[in-house]
């Protein structure tokens, strides 16, 4: 009887499992495995072994376990909403607004917290990018969604910065709450053909006409202005807390 590999080499052996094996059969089985057992559960064998085929047929449709990473955390984000459903208008205000983004997130990383560290933690497209909110069509929508509000376009990226500090602390701590790690996947070697994180800066911006225009903008470093600001508003609240 034919052995997994061999019929697998001429399309019948994860198929008799799974169907037909393919790139988003792949992904959305590694986000499984993630799932359940964490990013240091997930192996080529592992995976191989989870849809019934050999590990080297893998690297058809995933260019090793980067490049699998990289679809994981892709796929992960691409569930973000920051419209729910299409019927939030600029006069719903931007408080509502940021109110469903923060609850958007929450989601995904109450859904996934096994999976939300890689989120938080690895390299975006681009460097001037920030996590959670870190695919294009997300960050364009969340600039437009507040500069629609009466947001200045350097407002509005102020939000963006200190948006993503407060959604990056609360949801990694929540996560670990709930028994994920927080410490960074071992980085493997480039098997080849896999993306390098930061590597390719000058993404197509065509599709995204507010974060091309504030590109510049965007990759200004402010994070130790950042943290005294977040400090002080905290204390603040400390403050006002003791004083009633």
């Amino acid at each position: 009887m034919e052995d997994i590999a061999s019929a697998d080499a001429v399309g019948e052996g994860p198929e008799r499992r799974w169907g037909r094996l393919n790139r988003r059969l792949i992904i959305d089985q590694a986000v499984a495995i993630i799932d359940a057992s964490g990013p240091g559960a997930l192996t080529m064998r592992r995976l191989g072994q989870d849809l019934g085929a050999e590990a080297m047929s893998l690297y058809r449709y995933v260019n090793g376990r980067e490049d699998l990473l990289e679809a994981v955390v892709e796929q992960l984000v691409g569930e973000l909403r920051v419209d729910p459903g299409g019927h939030m208008q600029p006069m719903d205000g931007w408080q509502a607004f940021l109110q469903w983004m923060a609850h958007e997130v929450r989601r995904l990383a109450l859904a996934h917290p096994n999976a939300f560290p890689l989120i938080a933690t690895r390299h975006p497209a681009a460097p001037w990018l920030r996590p959670p909110l870190r695919s294009l069509r997300v960050v364009e929508d969340f600039l437009d969604g507040l500069t629609s509000r009466g947001f200045t376009d350097e407002q509005a990226v102020a939000a963006y910065r200190s948006f993503t500090s407060f959604l990056l602390g609360h949801l990694l701590l929540e996560s670990a709450t709930r028994g994920a790690s927080t410490a960074p996947v071992e980085e493997p070697l480039n098997e080849g053909d896999a993306d390098v994180p930061n590597a390719d800066v000058d993404v197509d911006l065509t599709d995204y006409p507010a974060v091309a225009r504030l590109r510049g903008t965007l990759s200004e470093d402010h994070t130790e202005d950042e943290f005294e600001k977040a400090l002080e508003a905290l204390l603040e609240r400390m403050d006002l807390s003791l004083s009633q």
